[in-house]
């Protein structure tokens, strides 16, 4: 699990610039739902990056899930993006 946290701190910090990055697993605030799967995490992603904070909020959200693309489909089930 750390290591999976890491890999997505570790491609977020490569394709942008980044100030400050906090990834938190919230996976086990969802057992008991419809869809949960033990095997898909519930990410929070908190960043500060003045790179994003150029962009719009839509924009810079896609650009997070266009670097987490591959993740996404397989890994991470929710994600909750908060820029600072």
């Amino acid at each position: 699990m750390k290591e999976f946290i890491e890999l997505i701190e570790e491609k977020i910090k490569s394709n942008l610039e980044v100030e400050k990055i906090k990834i938190v697993d919230n996976s086990h605030l969802h057992r008991g739902h419809k869809f949960f799967k033990e095997n898909k995490f519930h990410l929070k992603l908190e960043i500060k990056s003045n790179q994003l904070n150029t962009l719009s909020k839509l924009e810079a959200q896609r650009k997070i899930m266009g670097i987490l693309k591959e993740d996404l489909k397989n890994k991470i089930h929710a994600l909750e993006i908060k820029i600072i």
